[in-house]
């Protein structure tokens, strides 16, 4: 019985023993939730320097190179005393700045970035790589419902940025942005929240004078300033989720970006046409009439149409200036949506035909045309 009992105990002690063991040598000390604090904090840094590491190879700085005329001036002809001042042609001088970001979607050369970034289209644009490498911008499809665009250059083995799924973002999450901002600072890494999500705005550019009405885009506090547009907002998997696009000029800490979702329809889109954005048009240049305005000039809701293209679809139609156009195959045009008759349109296949209900001078008429492909 002793010797069972002395047994048992060296049983317990090397329980114990093992137990112990498992411990950590250096155990936490002092309050425990301090050391949960410093965990988390330790653990964030890793994300955001994983990521960072991982995604700079695939962001991109983006340049300009266009020429702009400067003012002509006058300086003094002392050898003319009736005319003592002659004016001097102002020169030309050109100008190369970098003025945006953007980022690669493709081994061979394809690269994401806003559509108000490249918006000039006498200028040539570069890419600066995080490696220092300089590419000529071979081409540029430039996207008509949405402020993006797909660039090209010449390149092989990029590596392309992984893209995320927008429509799962949560309010409070992780967002990671990276750009060039204020065109100087290349790759440029701030880190905040996803703050809000379906915001509508109205997106431009300081370097390009454009602006564009956008909506769904994702809000969030992580820095943006000019020269991020068209750099990516990653999660915290290193996935691209949205293209910063724009920023609040009256708040601090209130930036935009275009749900990845649209860069990838935008591709597929892109892929099914062969490397173009060939889209329908009707040819036509037209402000929106909403009902109050339509009532005090004795017209009615709907798009006033400006101009007719010549040659147009809308020009073989029969459509003319100061018609106003009510009704687009079957579905009236709303005056309190400047970008419905477009996006119609858009939703449309080449060479389909639509049927126009058009008011010219209070009488109501019907129109059909075909649609044609336009491209820039």
């Amino acid at each position: 019985m002793k010797k069972l009992l002395f047994l048992l105990a060296i049983l317990i002690i090397i329980l114990a023993i093992s137990q112990k063991s498992r411990l950590p040598f250096n155990l936490p000390q002092g309050n425990p939730g301090q050391n949960i604090e410093k965990q988390t904090v330790v653990y964030e840094e890793s994300v955001i320097t994983k990521v960072v590491e991982e995604s700079l190879p695939s962001v991109v700085t983006i340049g300009i190179s266009t020429t702009a005329s400067q003012n002509d001036s006058f300086e003094l002809d002392p050898f003319n005393p009736f005319s003592p001042f002659r004016r001097v042609p102002g020169a030309n001088k050109k100008i190369e700045q970098n003025i945006g970001s953007g980022f690669i979607i493709s081994r061979d050369g394809l690269i994401i970035t806003n559509k108000h970034v490249v918006s000039e289209t006498d200028a040539s644009y570069k890419i600066l790589t995080n490696d220092k490498k300089k590419y000529d911008i071979v081409k540029i499809y430039r996207d008509p419902l949405n402020d993006l665009a797909i660039l090209k250059i010449n390149a092989s083995g990029l590596k392309p940025l992984k893209l995320g799924d927008s429509n799962n973002l949560k309010l409070g999450q992780m967002a990671i942005a990276i750009g060039t901002p204020l065109g100087e600072f290349t790759n440029t890494v701030t880190v905040g929240i996803v703050s809000g999500l379906g915001r509508g705005i109205t997106a431009g550019s300081p370097f390009e004078g454009y602006v564009e009405k956008l909506d769904n885009v994702i809000q969030t506090d992580a820095a943006i300033n000019p020269g991020n547009s068209g750099g990516p907002i990653l999660n915290s998997k290193g996935q691209a989720v949205g293209v910063n696009v724009a920023l609040a000029q009256e708040g601090q800490n209130i930036g935009f970006a275009l749900p990845i979702n649209i860069v990838k329809t935008l591709i597929d889109n892109f892929n099914k046409q062969g490397g173009s954005f060939e889209r329908p048009y009707i040819g036509i240049r037209y402000k929106i009439i909403d009902r109050e305005t339509a009532v005090l000039n004795e017209l009615v809701e709907g798009a006033y149409v400006v101009e007719v293209l010549e040659n147009s679809p809308a020009a073989k139609a029969g459509i003319q200036d100061e018609d106003v156009i009510i009704e687009f195959d079957g579905k009236k045009v709303k005056g309190d949506d400047d970008q419905g008759l477009t996006k119609e349109i858009a939703q449309k296949k080449i060479g389909s035909s639509v049927n126009l209900k058009i008011w010219r001078n209070g009488e109501l008429l019907t129109k059909q045309l075909t649609l044609e492909a336009y491209n820039e």
